[in-house]
């Protein structure tokens, strides 16, 4: 039903203002009393849960940051299967983001290009938004993502990003500093180690008990990669996610004009999929086993979560399939991950014994 409707009425649809439509519906499914029969749908099986950042998850599979930029929809979330939901990204200083048209469909690739500019109401409202919230067993694991504000300049940027850090760190269950995304000006200069050490010192000193964890760019070279993890070890930080969208326009198949007319902006989904396995890898290369690696980036199906597990990762997000799979996206990525499991779990019973 979902492709058929997205065929006739989403396709039609300006990008943003479906996104919003979609929000909207599912912030309301808690409300309206509809969570415990899609918790019931969409559960995923206790073999799935996973133990990574002192926390249990429900299962390895969450939502990027991104889809729920103020917190709003977290427990309907859940309610579809999630099993964590980065929010934001969040900012110090409620902003509006760039002008409008900012979000722009590319459907022959699966993919997107955004350059929303971090559009949010800001920390502290998110962060009374979560406290009233509070727990419960339809609120799945919620990070908060922050990011550095557009007036701010970068040379300032460590006393915004800990306003923000001081604020969502009580009510998340692990922060995410977001120093790749690139639709803020000058963001990305701080995944430079001179300036992100200092940074991400500041941030894990404020956070006190709460994970702390660094979301990266694809568009780093290799050794840039290798560098940036070996930081994060040294200055014992709980994770890396990895990755951001991509500047990127190779390999695309949607036509010329159509990704011209789009602009600026990152590319997320199936494009980025190849990057973000390679980054994947080079991290866990790099990395201690018991550091927790967030993979993003081109995810869709059962088998693409697997192969990040495969690869190393702890735990793997998705967002930009979630608008061409539907909204029974997660339950699909759960009951395939189970299936996959039951399968090479028999495959193993079945093999004869060594001697």
């Amino acid at each position: 039903m979902y492709p058929l409707f997205f065929s006739l009425v989403l396709r039609r649809m300006d990008p943003e203002l479906a996104h919003h439509l979609a929000t909207a519906v599912i912030r309301m499914i808690p409300r309206v009393g509809l969570g415990p029969l899609l918790r019931w749908m969409t559960r995923p099986h206790p073999s799935l849960r996973t133990h990574a950042l002192g926390l249990t998850f429900d299962s390895p599979f969450g939502v990027a940051a991104g889809f729920d930029k103020d917190g709003e929809a977290v427990r309907g979330l859940g309610c579809l299967g999630f099993g964590h939901v980065e929010v934001g990204t969040l900012t110090a200083i409620p902003q509006a983001g760039n002008e409008r048209p900012r979000l722009f469909r590319l459907i022959a690739d699966r993919a997107v290009i955004n350059r929303m500019g971090f559009n949010n109401s800001g920390a502290a409202a998110a962060a009374a938004l979560l406290r009233r919230e509070g727990p419960g067993p339809d609120r799945p694991i919620v990070g908060a993502n922050i990011g550095k504000s557009r007036v701010v300049a970068v040379d300032d940027a460590i006393d915004d990003y800990l306003v923000s850090a001081r604020l969502l760190a009580p009510v998340s269950d692990y922060l995410a500093v977001n120093v790749s995304s690139p639709n803020t000006p000058g963001l990305r200069g701080l995944q430079e180690l001179d300036r992100l050490a200092p940074l991400l010192t500041a941030v894990k000193d404020v956070a006190g008990s709460t994970p702390v964890l660094v979301k990266i760019a694809p568009d780093l070279t290799d050794d840039e990669v290798v560098r940036l993890a070996g930081l994060v070890t040294d200055l014992a930080l709980d994770g890396i996610i990895a990755t951001n969208t991509t500047l990127s326009r190779a390999g695309l198949r949607s036509p010329a004009a159509l990704v011209e007319a789009a602009g600026d902006g990152g590319l997320s989904g199936a494009p980025l999929a190849g990057r973000s396995l390679d980054v994947l890898r080079l991290i866990r290369a790099t990395v201690p086993r018991e550091l927790c690696v967030i993979s993003v980036g081109g995810v869709d199906t059962a088998a693409d979560v697997a192969e990040r597990l495969a690869a190393g990762a702890t735990l793997v997000q998705g967002y930009t399939a979630f608008l061409y799979r539907g909204p029974l996206w997660a339950r699909q990525i759960n009951r395939g991950l189970l299936k996959r499991r039951r399968l090479e779990a028999g495959r193993q019973s079945r093999e004869p014994l060594a001697f």
